[in-house]
């Protein structure tokens, strides 16, 4: 008899139980059970309904067989599952129903496998062997350490500079142009956007980790995360806003080290106020895209943002993404704006309301709903950047330049403004 594997196993839970509808596949999955070192009690006599019953007043084991033959609508009765299941459970279905697109549904649902019937043991065997390497799989092989991961956050100095428009572009970029596995992490919880701009329901999965940062594992991120297109998955919310955050944090770290162990670039949509009360969200961040409008307000927070940065996440390079440029129409100039932050912006992304406009109406990320606007181009050249930094590159890119200005007077960038002439002539 082969040892039972349980070291990857969810402690707190039992590790296998099913819910079989009729004697003959019983006697071929309970010698299988035995052999693997689990209670052969666990093989129920029940299908699909019963398990639902009986999960729904008792915890959910981490492998669960269930049996369809008596469903009459599968994917619904799947659903109810779901809704009783706890995260991280390793479900494999057995059936009658010999069809394609019945089996390609149940998977997109979140089923591990389906399993046709009659059953033969070297199948019930296989099929257990890999819902336990869902567990035994190591979290870091070597492969993982040695597969490149970035992880950008996207902050705006102010409300409505457009950090969301940036976030969703380049997270869509990164997954679609450059075919790189990415997450999108929205952490307005209450207000946030990153759902709607790719015209998704943004479920429950970012609300359930704050509640439960405990379930969090990688089972929890496949079935918690929203597709988007194949390479790209977005986890958000939109939490009633009677319902105040509760939580010290520790739910957005663990999402961060499972998203670099699954994919190849995160983008985090990180609110201003949640960078504040939530600093150890940089302990894993690479860039800082820190996005600001050229305005008197944007200036002086984006100092004050990027001297926060220096003490408290020293590690993570800043990169300045000034948006919805309009130069004619600025509160102050590109040149004053430098000067007063004390550094070079490093992309200019010119305003376009008709392109904004365009994208909201077609449920689309805003590059690729103006795939031929200016703006788009900016966005494009930013994912360059991020798609190929290294160390080297960034150090250089970000480099701080020291200034001659001491204490430096933002009101007299409104005066200079209006009266060019005089500046000319200085």
């Amino acid at each position: 008899m082969n040892a039972p594997w349980k070291s990857g196993l969810p402690g707190n839970r039992d590790p296998f139980a099913a819910y079989i509808c009729d004697d003959s596949a019983l006697d071929v999955l309970r010698p299988v059970v035995i052999e693997l070192g689990w209670q052969p009690e666990k093989c129920n006599k029940g299908g699909l309904r019963n398990a639902v019953q009986s999960l729904s007043v008792s915890a959910s084991p981490a492998i669960l067989v269930v049996d369809l033959s008596e469903s009459c609508d599968p994917l619904n009765d799947i659903n109810a599952l779901a809704e009783v299941c706890e995260p991280g459970t390793v479900v494999i279905a057995i059936g009658q129903v010999n069809d394609v697109r019945l089996y390609r549904d149940l998977l997109s649902s979140g089923i591990h496998d389906y399993l046709l019937k009659p059953l033969s043991a070297q199948q019930v065997h296989d099929a257990l062997n890999q819902a336990l390497a869902v567990f035994m799989s190591p979290k870091g092989g070597d492969t993982d350490s040695s597969r490149r991961h970035i992880s950008t956050a996207v902050v705006g100095t102010r409300g409505g500079v457009g950090a969301s428009t940036i976030a969703t572009s380049l997270a869509w970029l990164f997954s679609e142009h450059h075919k790189s596995p990415t997450a999108l992490l929205d952490l307005d919880v209450h207000f946030g956007t990153g759902a709607l701009a790719l015209d998704l329901e943004p479920g429950r999965g970012l609300t359930d980790a704050i509640e439960n940062p405990s379930r969090i594992d990688p089972l929890f991120i496949e079935r918690a995360m929203v597709r988007a297109n194949d390479n790209l998955s977005i986890l958000s919310a939109e939490a009633p806003i009677s319902q105040p955050l509760m939580t010290d944090g520790a739910a957005f770290v663990q999402l961060e080290d499972e998203f670099r162990q699954t994919f190849e670039m995160t983008v985090i949509d990180l609110p201003r106020n949640m960078l504040i009360n939530f600093p150890q969200l940089m302990a894993d961040v690479n860039l800082v895209l820190l996005t600001c409008e050229l305005t008197l307000a944007s200036a002086r927070d984006t100092i004050r943002i990027l001297s926060w940065l220096k003490s408290n996440a020293a590690h993570a390079h800043p990169m300045i993404i000034a948006n919805k440029v309009q130069p004619s129409l600025a509160e102050i100039s590109k040149a004053d704006f430098e000067a007063s932050i004390e550094r070079k912006i490093d992309f200019m992304v010119p305003y376009d309301f008709k392109a904004a406009s365009n994208s909201a109406k077609l449920g689309q990320v805003f590059v690729d709903a103006n795939r031929s606007s200016k703006a788009s181009a900016a966005i494009r050249q930013i994912a360059e950047r991020v798609m190929g930094a290294n160390a080297d590159d960034l150090s250089s890119a970000t480099e701080e330049k020291k200034s001659l200005l001491g204490g430096f007077d933002f009101k007299s960038l409104l005066a200079k403004k209006a009266k060019p002439e005089p500046e000319a002539a200085d």
